[in-house]
C-alpha cells in the first residue's frame, strides 16, 4: 500500500476512536441566569476525572461534557424536584453544597444554596460518582455566589 493511503487510513481509524458531540439538553433560563452561567461553564476545567472535555449538541454556552459515557454539566437548570423537601440532604465537596439524586445509570448532582443551579450528571461507570465534583468545585465557587451555606 502506498504510504499516503496508510496515513489516510490511520487518520480515519483515529477519528473513529474519539467520541463525537454528545446530546445534552439545553435549559431555558432567564437571560440574566444564562449570562451568569456562560463564564462559569467556560471556567470549568479541561478534564474531569482525567476525562477530556468534549463538544455537546446542540452547542450551548450552558452545557459541556467529559468522557464517554459522558459526564454532563448543565448550568441554569430549574430546581430539581425533591430539593425543597425538608428531608433533602445537602452534602459538601470542597466548599460547594450539592443535592444528590440517584438516576437510572448513576447520579445527578445539583448545586444547593447558590445563585445558579448547576447540574452534574455522572454515569455509574465513574463510581464513586461524587468524585467528579472535586474537579468542578473551583469554577463553581468562583462563578456561583453562595446564598445559603450547606448545613
Amino acid at each position: 500500500m502506498p504510504k499516503i493511503l496508510l496515513a489516510a487510513l490511520g487518520v480515519i481509524v483515529l477519528a473513529g476512536c474519539s467520541p463525537g458531540a454528545t446530546l445534552v439538553p439545553v435549559p431555558s433560563p432567564a437571560p440574566e441566569v444564562a449570562a451568569a452561567c456562560t463564564p462559569l461553564v467556560q471556567a470549568l476545567p479541561a478534564k474531569v476525572l482525567d476525562l477530556k472535555r468534549r463538544k455537546t449538541t446542540p452547542e450551548s454556552p450552558l452545557t459541556t461534557a467529559y468522557g464517554d459515557p459522558p459526564i454532563e454539566i448543565t448550568c441554569g437548570v430549574a430546581q430539581p424536584a425533591g430539593m425543597a423537601e425538608a428531608q433533602s440532604q445537602c452534602f459538601e465537596v470542597n466548599g460547594v453544597g450539592w443535592f444528590a439524586k440517584q438516576a437510572q445509570n448513576g447520579y445527578i448532582f445539583t448545586t444547593i444554596g447558590r445563585s445558579l443551579y448547576v447540574e452534574v450528571a455522572v454515569p455509574s461507570k465513574y463510581s464513586p460518582e461524587a468524585n467528579a465534583l472535586t474537579d468542578v468545585s473551583d469554577a463553581i465557587q468562583k462563578h456561583n455566589k453562595v446564598i445559603t451555606p450547606c448545613i
